[in-house]
């Protein structure tokens, strides 16, 4: 080979080799980027964290039950930023990131991950609790409506042909040719009839809310397992950062 073939193999592979550096260049700027991006979605995440809790109203069921829910549905906004924050490992960090924040980080995601695992049996908890009250509500509600309707039979049921009489007249009615008593036993007949509808339409409630109440709870419930499960599972791939902080 002469020696104007061997400048020009040592010209291409050192153009080739400049080529290869500037694309790693390219792609530690990039790297620095998407950790940046990943610092700043953990801030917007840590400001919904304090937004969910303000106002706090612990040991009121309903709230702490829909806290769970939006802390569960959020999840996956910190869970990709933390993916950005420790892309690359230890590639272009700075010296405070290898000794504070990345450990730290990484000791957070267990700490988050054991609080996930405490949501699951206080929403349980709060289900069987919401669905008590629901229940109890809508029994409440039902069995004022049933005494009115009672009320209204039993005072029915002592009138009097001429008392039924008078009072169509004092609302611009008449018998039209009808007794009294068929009138009565009409309007015992009708009320009958909406006890009985009153007692559906609160069975079809409880039904209902039992359903989309249960429905949640395992939406919620199962969410929280798995982000706990996410979050261990970054915590032992992240071994590396807890070491370089020794």
């Amino acid at each position: 080979m002469t020696d104007f073939d061997i400048s020009k193999v040592i010209d291409t592979e050192i153009s080739k080799l400049q080529n290869s550096v500037k694309s790693i260049d390219s792609s530690l700027e990039f790297l620095g980027v998407c950790r940046l991006i990943g610092y700043g979605m953990l801030v917007l995440a840590l400001f919904d964290l304090i937004e969910t809790f303000i106002p706090t109203n612990f040991m009121n069921p309903n709230w702490e039950f829909q806290t769970m829910g939006k802390i569960v549905e959020r999840v996956a906004v910190p869970l990709i930023a933390l993916v950005f924050v420790f892309l690359g490992k230890l590639e272009k960090r700075a010296k405070w990131e290898l000794r504070l924040l990345l450990p730290f980080l990484s000791y957070l995601t267990l700490l988050v991950a054991l609080l996930f695992i405490l949501l699951i049996p206080v929403g349980v908890m709060n289900t069987m609790r919401l669905y008590n009250n629901n229940t109890n509500q809508i029994t409440t509600q039902y069995n004022q409506q049933l005494t009115q309707a009672q009320q209204i039979q039993e005072r029915l049921s002592k009138t009097t042909p001429t008392e039924i009489e008078n009072l169509l007249k004092s609302q611009g009615r008449s018998l039209d040719g009808q007794k009294p008593e068929a009138i009565k036993d009409q309007i015992l007949l009708r009320i009958n009839e909406s006890k009985q509808q009153l007692k559906t339409e609160v069975e079809t409630r409880k039904s209902t809310g039992r359903l989309a109440l249960f429905r949640t709870s395992v939406k919620w419930n199962l969410g929280a397992l798995i982000s706990a499960v996410l979050f261990f599972t970054f915590w032992k791939g992240t071994s590396w950062a807890r070491k370089k902080a020794y």
